[in-house]
């Protein structure tokens, strides 16, 4: 026999003894189906190739350990939990409402008040945040991040001009700024041509520097209105981000933006965007572009990153339990008397929390019935709570061996 050929079955036999190694390492794992959750078996069999039987069986055994020490018993008061869990720490928290993110432009809410946006599933924020992670290729480069930046920052007719009203002659001037004009890129001419198209009407005079527009009313209210209507005008850059600034990955390999004003739409289609690494503070806004199940994930990281810029240590489960509360019935709502609160199942429930006449006459006159499955109801009646062992129900029957 060739050394050749006794070379290739020596690394056949190796090769076939590996795989049966991996086939028991597998059957192990597989062992413990029904006493660990199916995504934990999947990250096991991802490792079962380069980790060794008796390791195997450790970490397996590890698992289940802490699984069991983790699992919640039926009947355990969950959410009251929960609510002492977040509760108890939340009234250590600062009552600053912003803190500088390493960047003194841009100022990011933090504390008591962001903690309280959160949970009230605010329409607007009150210092709305995104992150952009630009594609490969660009992010490495500062020169191109910088100048996408300058790309996406919006700027208005009254950012780079001053605005008048001149109510003798029934007109509104605008007077460029050129070196701000210049500043953005913009010629004079694709300036007016914006504006015009937004005004609706040519200017009646152009000058070197100046627009005079005769919007053709008589009243002050009409003049002024097409006035703050001209200030609004856009002439560059992506709706609602005002500043945008450039930081360093914290792994070192590139640059990303983070920007003061939120628009996930309209950042989502920029091609120089990777889609799947942008992030808004703004949980309403996830959740009309992106869905509940985002708006979900959204509201526990940004919970848990309040919890944690404060060096609070809460158990991820009971902001998850919050964050599903919030979500569950496929909109995103707010944890008060507009909300889930405002709107439980039990009269008494309702009464208990806020606005008690008003949920009771309102029952009284519809002739609504409390089935008292819930805590608070049962507290106010008296009887035991479905929680622990009031959630267990005991038939004797007597007379029968």
């Amino acid at each position: 026999m060739s050394p050749k050929r006794r070379e290739c079955l020596k690394k056949g036999v190796k090769v076939a003894i590996m795989s049966k190694n991996v086939e028991k390492r597998v059957e192990l794992i597989k062992e413990y189906e029904g006493k660990l959750p199916k995504k934990v078996i999947e990250d096991a069999l991802k490792i079962a190739e380069t980790t060794k039987m008796k390791d195997l069986k450790k970490t397996m055994e590890r698992a289940v350990e802490e699984y069991q020490k983790n699992l919640i018993q039926p009947g355990e008061a969950a959410g009251i939990v929960a609510a002492q869990s977040i509760g108890e720490p939340g009234t250590q928290m600062t009552l600053r409402t912003f803190h500088f993110a390493g960047v003194a432009e841009l100022a990011v809410p933090q504390g008591l008040p962001r903690f309280i946006e959160i949970v009230d599933a605010r329409r607007d924020p009150s210092m709305p945040i995104m992150e952009i992670h630009l594609k490969e290729g660009i992010r490495e480069d500062k020169g191109k991040v910088i100048e996408f930046a300058n790309r996406i920052e919006e700027v208005k007719l009254s950012d780079i001009a001053k605005i008048e009203e001149d109510f003798t002659n029934k007109q509104v001037i605008v007077v460029f700024d050129m070196k701000k004009l210049d500043g953005i890129e913009l010629s004079f001419d694709e300036a007016k041509k914006i504006v015009e198209k937004n005004a609706r009407r040519k200017a009646k005079e152009v000058g070197d520097n100046y627009l005079i527009f005769e919007p053709g009313f008589s009243t002050l209210k009409s003049i002024r209105g097409f006035k703050d209507k001209l200030a609004e005008v856009r002439l560059r850059g992506v709706p609602g981000i005002r500043k945008a600034a450039v930081l360093q990955e914290p792994d070192g390999t590139g640059y990303y933006l983070q920007t003061e004003g939120t628009n996930l739409k309209g950042v989502l289609v920029l091609p120089e965007v990777d889609a799947s690494r942008v992030f808004s503070n703004n949980i309403r806004e996830i959740e009309n572009v992106l869905g509940v199940e985002a708006a979900r994930n959204a509201i526990l990281i940004e919970a848990k990153k309040v919890l944690d810029g404060q060096g609070i240590k809460v158990n991820p489960r009971h902001l998850m339990l919050v964050a599903d509360a919030m979500t569950y019935d496929g909109e995103v709502k707010a944890i008060g008397r507009q909300g889930l609160s405002g709107q439980k199942a039990s009269v008494l429930a309702r009464a208990a929390f806020e606005e008690t006449v008003r949920h009771l006459h309102e029952a009284a006159m519809t002739g609504e019935v409390d089935y008292l499955k819930g805590v608070t109801e049962n507290i106010i009646v008296g009887q035991p709570i479905p929680v622990g062992t009031g959630t267990v129900k005991l038939i004797m029957k007597l007379g029968e061996d």
